[in-house]
């Protein structure tokens, strides 16, 4: 399968399609928990939408060359959050399901760290693949072939400020 090339509107078109089918289940959340880098635009335009309150948990486990090696995957200590407590319904989102390991063990970071007021957590990504270990509860797109999805932010994954800067700056000379 070629790799799969996302656009911004195509991206932001999948996240609204992604909150209609969250809306169509009727389903009712106290907050949203998006895993972080992935998950942070999907998080902040669906507690936008959904006017609840967005807590982000960061997680890593992508590295290497292009950032397409998967290794062990490291929490923060603590959500960033601005309420008191998560609320007992937690909608968990992400950018896709890769593996699924992410997913898996945020639930499991979550459980151990706020099982005592959370009742229920379902999920949701944007796309999720066929090599998967745990299944979203929501999705936009199930990807049998398990293209690489290239995102349309990943290209500041390969730039430096320098090359920002030159890009932008060029001839200018910055004022004291």
């Amino acid at each position: 399968m070629p790799d799969l090339y996302i656009s911004w509107s195509e991206y932001h078109q999948k996240i609204e399609l992604l909150g209609a089918k969250i809306y169509e289940s009727k389903w009712d959340f106290d907050q949203i928990v998006c895993i972080a880098k992935g998950g942070l635009r999907v998080g902040d335009i669906l507690c936008r939408i959904y006017d609840k309150p967005l807590a982000i948990l960061s997680a890593s486990s992508y590295g290497g060359a292009e950032n397409r090696v998967r290794g062990t995957i490291h929490f923060s200590r603590h959500l960033a959050m601005t309420t008191e407590k998560l609320g007992s319904r937690v909608l968990l989102v992400d950018d896709l399901v890769d593996s699924g390991i992410s997913l898996r063990e945020s639930i499991t970071w979550l459980a151990e760290h706020h099982g005592g007021e959370i009742e229920e957590i379902r999920t949701a990504v944007l796309w999720y693949k066929d090599c998967y270990v745990i299944k979203p509860d929501y999705y936009v797109d199930y990807l049998a072939d398990n293209p690489w999805i290239h995102q349309p932010f990943e290209r500041y994954e390969l730039m430096s400020p320098a090359q920002l800067a030159q890009s932008y700056l060029v001839g200018e000379v910055p004022r004291g």
